[in-house]
């Protein structure tokens, strides 16, 4: 337990504190955000504001979750480094979006399917690694079973069998993780906004990581008058580890990212980070709780869908004034910091019932 505390605690040290250090040695080497021509009037002041924070995110989450488990002489897990690897897969793929925007001085990075497919590539990879290195007890990382507050018997990929099963399983990974990650990077629109409302999330599963490590199925002192409630999660406690750590670096990078932001996190921070939420999601066999924990991010990313949708049906009409649904609240008047806290405020509702009926279907049982 102190593994995750020090972590955590490294963590917020190195964003909080070394956060302006960055800031200058991206405004050093000119690597300044961009805004679109056709965004809202207000945002042209943020140009030049130093971009790709989100290399300041990771580097900090892996650094305090590596440094605590050093302090306290542990061996850091294969979920723990799943979720690394996650995390870092998709920030490289943020970054090389990022990166190609400076270069060619333009608010446009990758084009949307190459963008698409690094992602694809990333959530592939884990998959495959998800359902490999079984421990002592014979349990993988994941699952292959679509799982809502536990895993779902009748809708498990293992029943099919063979590459049939394996392949439903990545197709079925890819959707949550691209879903996710392109949903933090829609909402990475206004100061703060994006890295709030995942630190809310993130916050989710630490909560609900720590509840499965107390409700293990291979817990030694576990109750046997309650042993049918039990979790079959492997290295939960690793899980809220890594999840403190991530939350913890972010929550330090906020401090710089809130209005008036110093520095933005770009889609290497967002994509890093939604993919570290799904990889959560997954790896403690709650991926349909996270429509409920992401909540802010399904509603930003929907109305994306919706507002393009409405607009070749109707040949030009739209429901918002301009999509994503945080931009809408900008025309229609509302100042910045109001906007992302009434979506703070949103998020924390969702994560917390997420968090809730995890609690209640345990306590139902």
């Amino acid at each position: 337990m102190r593994s995750v505390l020090f972590g955590a605690g490294f963590a917020l040290a190195f964003t909080l504190f070394l956060t302006p250090v960055f800031i200058r040695l991206f405004r050093t080497i000119g690597w300044g955000q961009f805004i679109r021509d056709d965004g809202p009037q207000s945002h042209h002041t943020k140009r030049g504001t130093p971009t790709m924070g989100g290399i300041v995110i990771i580097l900090g989450a892996i650094c305090g979750y590596f440094l605590g488990h050093l302090i306290e002489q542990q061996t850091p897990s294969i979920s723990a480094l799943l979720v690394i690897v996650m995390m870092t897969g998709m920030g490289i793929v943020g970054f090389i979006d990022d990166f190609t925007k400076t270069r060619n001085q333009r608010s446009l990075g990758l084009g949307g399917w190459a963008k698409v497919a690094g992602q694809a590539l990333v959530a592939t990879v884990f998959a495959i690694l998800a359902l490999s290195f079984p421990d002592e007890n014979g349990l993988t990382p994941a699952s292959m079973a679509i799982s809502g507050v536990r895993d779902i018997p009748w809708l498990d990929f293992a029943v099919i069998g063979g590459f049939v099963g394996v392949g439903l399983f990545v197709l079925w990974t890819n959707l949550i993780v691209i879903s996710t990650a392109n949903g933090v990077n829609v909402a990475d629109g206004l100061d703060g906004l994006a890295s709030g409302s995942a630190i809310l999330a993130i916050a989710a599963y630490v909560i609900i990581g720590f509840w499965q490590f107390n409700q293990s199925c291979f817990a030694p002192g576990l109750d046997p008058e309650v042993a049918y409630k039990c979790y079959d999660v492997r290295d939960s406690l690793d899980l809220v580890a890594i999840a403190a750590a991530i939350a913890a670096s972010t929550i330090g990078f906020l401090w710089w990212n809130t209005t008036p932001a110093q520095i933005f996190m770009g889609d290497t921070g967002s994509l890093g980070l939604g993919g570290a939420i799904a990889a959560l999601a997954i790896l403690t066999r709650t991926e349909l709780l996270i429509v409920l924990i992401g909540s802010i991010f399904v509603i930003v990313a929907g109305s994306v869908i919706v507002q393009r949708a409405y607009f070749k049906a109707t040949k030009g009409k739209r429901i918002f004034l301009m999509s994503p649904l945080h931009h809408h609240f900008e025309l229609k008047g509302w100042a910045e910091v109001t906007v992302v806290v009434r979506f703070w405020l949103i998020g924390g509702l969702g994560g917390a019932v997420g968090v809730g009926l995890f609690y209640l279907e345990w306590a139902s049982r």
